[in-house]
This record gives C-alpha cells, sequence and structure tokens, in this order.
C-alpha cells in the first residue's frame, strides 16, 4: 500500500507564492511512478494541474501554465508544486495522485491519492 500525504498549504495573497510538497511512504516505487496534482475548489469538479512522469516529462493545465512548477526529487519520494504569482481562483483543495503508467492523465484515473491540503488565496 502506497500512501501520499500532501503539505504546503495555507493562506495568501493574491500575487504570492507556495510551494506545496506530497510525500510518498510505503510499498513504493517512487521513482517508477506518473505523479500528479489536482484540484477541487467549492463548488467545482477535480480539475487536473500538473503532472510529471518517471522520465521527467510534465505537461501543465491551461490555467496554471507559466506560473506553477512541478518537480520530483524521487531520493526523497516526493514530487512539488511550486506555486507563483497565485490568484483567488486558484483557491482550493489540492491533491497529490500517483500511479504506475506512463503517461500524464489529466483526469483522475490514478492508483493512489492523498487526502489534500487547502490553498486559501485573497484578493
Amino acid at each position: 500500500q502506497v500512501q501520499l500525504v500532501e503539505s504546503g498549504g495555507g493562506l495568501v495573497q493574491a500575487g504570492d507564492s507556495l510551494r506545496l510538497s506530497c510525500a510518498a511512504s510505503g510499498r513504493t516505487t517512487f521513482s517508477t511512478y506518473t505523479m500528479a496534482w489536482f484540484r477541487r475548489a467549492p463548488g467545482k469538479e477535480r480539475e487536473f494541474v500538473s503532472g510529471i512522469t518517471r522520465f521527467g516529462g510534465t505537461y501543465y493545465g491551461d490555467s496554471v501554465k507559466g506560473r506553477f512548477t512541478i518537480s520530483r526529487d524521487n531520493a526523497k519520494n516526493t514530487v512539488y508544486l511550486q506555486m507563483n504569482s497565485l490568484k483567488p481562483e486558484d483557491t482550493a483543495v489540492y491533491y497529490c495522485a500517483g500511479n504506475r503508467e506512463l503517461h500524464i492523465f489529466t483526469t483522475p484515473e490514478y492508483e493512489f491519492w492523498g487526502q489534500g491540503t487547502q490553498v486559501t488565496v485573497s484578493s
């Protein structure tokens, strides 16, 4: 069983930055996983934010492109999401997800999920 734990969320002002972390533990071969971040704002569907393959290939949702950066540290079994120039519309619960596929899925077809971390951006 693989556990994912997110951290780094909080309350910030528009224009600020945050870095989210997602640490994997348990029976994991983290370096072989594709990892992703999703978010869910109140009253909205879960939205793909970003993904990173085992080879370091990345992909971003249109709403965050140019502002967010995903990265991974396989030695620490951790994936990060650096969020810059935050906007009030980025307010959501952010979820980390992972699977053993080679490709990044922009739909929630992931085996492992974290519990989420709240990000609130005030105007």
